[in-house]
């Protein structure tokens, strides 16, 4: 009998050595992590645990009145997760705005030349020769040649400028000189367009000015799974971040940037504005157990209420939604939220709890399905143990007859 004894303690105690209980759960009444976050306080780095704070009336007044969690807020975490977890040094804003200026000639830009009255000087474009065809190619040095003018200076001028140099150097042999340049082909300036938009690649300057919006729409619009919070524009050096929403949706027509010759637009994807959904849902159960789910947030925006919905909500049968956490990381500042959603007047709050992107939210287990399963887990090494001397009972996990 000691024999035996002896074994039933030593199974215990291995029992003891790990948790009884399978998956994951919060300790019930606590009022802290159970484990410590790195965090910054009085511009130090310290090892702490972290206060769990309740989802309560109090606390959504106090996060309305933080400007930041609204959406189209330049300070909208939304707004800087990008940055954060990729590492780019954007500059947050807009370059400085420029007046529109009139179109400037450079290098590969095909020019069309007309002089009215003299049409041994002008090139005719036919049904077999396009206008294109027909002009005059500025070279690389930003000159083209012109019969009785000789050599043209091109490069950084407008098509005024130019007329206005050939009508001076043609006068020299032809008396009231009328005649008129246009650009036949527009190939000096570019914009790239990266990222995405349904069109991807590079799109011509020319002499209507060409914004972000304009660059946008002609590269067929963006993708459903574009950032439009956190567009970069990389002008030279410097890289600066566009949030195209705010223009959408708040009317800040500063956002639509004036693009210059050799800007890069990138649209990025969306992936980074997820929210992920854990623990005792009904999400999966067709499956046979509740599954995790990483949720899109529409334009980084959503609600408690809105992941829990789309997480399938709270398992009827094997949650306690009286323990509901919100668990966050965004831009390194640690936080963790508790909502008591026993009650289903509670998604009042929820639906006023704003989410960011890369929050985690666990629905725990009820305390009575986790006592049944201790049971399942120790039922199997009682059964084990009877089968060594049928006249070892244990009551009342099991009987015999």
């Amino acid at each position: 009998m000691r024999i035996k004894i002896f074994i039933i303690l030593i199974v215990l105690s291995q029992l003891a050595a790990c948790t009884l209980i399978p998956g994951q759960h919060m300790r019930q009444f606590a009022t802290q992590s159970s484990v410590e976050m790195p965090v910054t306080e009085d511009n130090e780095t310290i090892l702490k645990r972290l206060n769990i704070q309740t989802i309560n009336a109090q606390l959504i007044i106090d996060l309305e009145k933080d400007l930041s969690n609204l959406s189209l807020d330049p300070n909208n975490v939304a707004n800087h997760y990008f940055d954060y977890r990729i590492g780019s040094k954007t500059i947050k804003g807009t370059p400085i705005e420029e007046s529109y200026s009139q179109y400037r000639v450079g290098p590969r830009d095909i020019l069309n030349i007309t002089v009215w009255g003299h049409p041994e000087l002008t090139i005719p474009a036919g049904e077999f020769r396009s206008a294109e065809s027909a002009g005059s190619v500025v070279g690389e040095d930003g000159t083209f040649f012109y019969a009785f003018a000789g050599v043209v200076q091109a490069a950084g001028r407008t098509v005024e400028e130019i007329r206005e140099d050939l009508t001076r150097k043609l006068s020299k042999y032809i008396e009231q000189v009328q005649l008129d340049v246009r650009v036949a082909a527009y190939r000096s300036q570019r914009v790239y367009i990266v990222g995405e938009v349904v069109q991807p690649g590079i799109h011509l300057v020319k002499d209507i000015p060409l914004t972000v919006l304009e660059a946008i729409n002609s590269a067929g619009g963006v993708k459903p799974e574009a950032d439009l919070r956190n567009i970069t524009l990389t002008r030279e050096d410097k890289t600066f971040s566009i949030n195209l929403l705010s223009l959408y949706e708040g009317g800040d027509t500063s956002q639509n940037v004036l693009l210059k010759h050799g800007d890069v637009l990138n649209v990025p994807d969306n992936m980074f504005n997820k929210v992920f959904v854990f623990g005792e849902t009904t999400f999966g159960r067709g499956f046979g157990v509740g599954r995790p789910r990483s949720v899109l947030m529409n334009k980084a925006r959503m609600t408690l209420t809105e992941a829990l919905s789309e997480g399938g909500g709270p398992d009827q049968e094997t949650s306690d939604a009286a323990r509901v956490f919100v668990f966050r990381t965004g831009l390194g500042k640690s936080e963790i939220y508790h909502l008591d959603a026993k009650s289903p007047d509670s998604f009042l709050l929820a639906e006023r709890f704003p989410l960011q992107p890369r929050d985690v939210i666990f629905v725990d287990r009820a305390e009575g399905i986790r006592w049944n399963q201790i049971i399942a887990q120790i039922q199997p090494t009682v059964q084990l143990l009877n089968l060594f001397d049928g006249s070892l009972r244990v009551q009342p996990l099991t009987t015999f007859p």
